[in-house]
């Protein structure tokens, strides 16, 4: 029995001997290709992002349902075109940033620079889903003032004789409050897919900075 085990103790030891040692150097890059991979999809799918509601565009059941033909009617066309504006303007700007991330972290670093542009990509991202929630939340917001402020809410809604017959008081409120829960819905739904998709990333970005962080000590 007990040669055996000699036996079995030395093969496990030539065994041990023959895989191959991983160094400080090795496993350092093993975590900068994959924080470098993550990074490229962040960046990847802020441009999908941004693409997408685009090609939507080009669908004419898409173009004719958009809003800024109810926004026209309610007053406040001039008003949603500026964030349309200065969203556009923003979301390029992270988009850039989020590519200036990408080439920061593709050059092979030392540990601590690596952290250090691991925390800057995911508070970048951070920014980045805020603003794009603020934004639906505002813009949602908007359409509710011009709910308010509106004087033939039924024609700039285009409820038709139905809506024409109801009390515009009531009106009002009703469709304030239904835009005002469509807001808060979309909203959550989207902080979801947002949660879904950089979270993912941002948190594998997370387990590689607190992987460098274990091995600097």
């Amino acid at each position: 029995m007990m040669d055996e085990l000699e036996l079995l103790k030395k093969d496990w030891q030539q065994r041990e001997q023959e895989l191959p040692r991983l160094s400080y150097d090795d496993i350092h890059r093993m975590i900068w290709k994959k924080s470098s991979s993550l990074v490229r999809w962040i960046f990847y799918i802020s441009i999908i992002e941004f693409l997408v509601p685009h090609l939507l565009y080009l669908v004419p059941s898409f173009r004719e349902g958009n809003g800024y033909s109810v926004a026209k009617d309610l007053g406040i066309h001039t008003e949603l075109l500026v964030l349309t504006v200065i969203q556009y303007a923003v979301v390029l700007y992270f988009i850039i940033q989020f590519y200036r991330r990408y080439k920061e972290i593709s050059v092979l670093d030392d540990a601590n620079r690596l952290m250090k542009r691991i925390i800057r990509t995911r508070r970048t991202v951070k920014h980045y889903v805020i603003f794009c929630l603020s934004m639906i939340l505002v813009i949602f917001g908007l359409f509710v003032v011009g709910i308010y402020f509106s004087d033939n809410l039924a024609e700039a809604l285009q409820l038709g004789e139905a809506g024409a017959k109801q009390d515009p008081v009531e009106l009002k409120w009703l469709m304030m409050g239904i835009m005002g829960v469509l807001g808060v819905v979309f909203t959550t739904l989207m902080g979801g897919i947002y949660f879904l998709l950089y979270g993912l990333l941002t948190r594998r970005l997370y387990t590689n900075y607190k992987e460098l962080r274990r091995m600097d000590r």
